[in-house]
C-alpha cells in the first residue's frame, strides 16, 4: 500500500484518502492500484459496511496525473477502470466526501460513487476537452443520468466548472457541508447507513442501481430475484424482535 493513499477503519466504516496534496491528489498508477486494493478490502470484510472516498489537503482530486499519462502509466486497474471503481460495481455503499476541486477523472470518480457529500467550496468539472481528451472514465455516461442533459452537455463541451451551490440545486449532492466539514458530514451519513441491516442495505442498493434498465413488465420479478430472500433472513426476524423489545438490533448478516 502506497503512502499516497491512506486507509483507516472506524467501526463499520472504511475511509480511503488520496494523499497527494502537492498535486491536488492527481491519480497515477500507484494511487489507482492502492484505492482498488482498499475497495477490495471494503467488499470482502464482513465487519465493513460503508466506504468513504476523499482527498487530503483541501481537494478531492484533479483527475489523472498528466505527467504519469505522458510517461505511459495506465490507471485502469484490470478492466475495472480508474481507481478500480469507474467500471466496476460493488455491493456496499461508497460515499464521496469532496472538498475543493473534483475535476476530470476526479469528477468521474465522484459520479461513480453512490452518495456525494461536498463542502461549500467544492468545484466539479470535466475539462478534458481543453486537453484534447474525452471524459471516458464514465463522465460522459453518468453525467447525463445524474444531471439534466443540457447541463451535462454544457459541462462536457465547455470544460466549465460547476460550483457546490449549483450542484446541490441540481440534485447532484446528498448533503452540502461547511468548508472543511465534508468528511465529518460524510461520516455521519455513513454511520446512519452502517447501523442498518447489511443484507437489506445491499439488496436495496442493488435494486436502485439496476432498476433503470428494467421494463415495467419484469421489474417486480427482477426485484424479487434480488430481495425476495430478505424477508426470510435472520436479520429480518431480529429487526422485528428489536422493534417490539424496544432495543437496538444486533445484525448477523444472515
Amino acid at each position: 500500500m502506497t503512502d499516497k493513499v491512506l486507509v483507516s477503519q472506524d467501526g463499520g466504516v472504511l475511509v480511503i484518502t488520496i494523499n497527494r496534496p502537492e498535486v491536488r491528489n492527481a491519480i497515477n498508477r500507484a494511487v489507482s492500484q492502492a484505492v482498488a486494493d482498499a475497495l477490495d478490502r471494503l467488499e470482502s470484510s464482513d465487519e465493513l459496511r460503508v466506504g468513504i472516498l476523499t482527498g487530503a489537503g483541501g481537494n478531492f482530486s484533479s483527475g489523472m496525473d498528466l505527467r504519469a499519462f505522458l510517461a505511459g502509466e495506465q490507471t485502469d486497474i484490470g478492466g475495472r477502470g480508474l481507481l478500480g471503481l469507474t467500471r466496476h460495481d460493488r455491493s456496499k455503499p461508497l460515499i464521496a466526501a469532496v472538498e475543493g476541486y473534483a475535476l476530470a477523472g476526479g469528477f468521474e470518480v465522484v459520479l461513480a460513487c453512490d452518495l456525494v457529500v461536498a463542502s461549500a467550496t467544492a468545484m466539479f468539472g470535466l475539462p478534458e476537452v481543453r486537453r484534447g481528451l474525452c471524459a471516458t472514465a464514465g463522465g460522459l455516461l453518468r453525467l447525463p443520468r445524474q444531471l439534466p442533459q443540457r447541463i451535462a452537455l454544457e459541462l462536457a463541451l465547455t470544460g466549465g466548472i460547476l460550483d457546490a451551490a449549483r450542484a446541490e440545486h441540481l440534485g447532484l449532492l446528498n448533503r452540502l457541508a461547511a468548508p472543511g466539514e465534508a468528511l465529518a458530514s460524510a461520516r455521519t451519513l455513513a454511520d446512519a447507513i452502517a447501523s442498518n441491516a447489511p443484507l437489506a442495505v445491499a439488496a436495496s442498493r442493488c435494486i436502485i442501481v439496476e432498476q433503470r434498465d428494467w421494463t415495467s413488465v419484469d421489474m417486480f420479478d427482477k426485484q424479487a430475484q434480488i430481495a425476495g430472500h430478505i424477508i426470510e433472513s435472520e436479520d429480518a426476524r431480529e429487526g422485528a424482535r428489536a422493534f417490539l423489545e424496544r432495543r437496538p438490533p444486533s445484525w448477523r448478516n444472515l
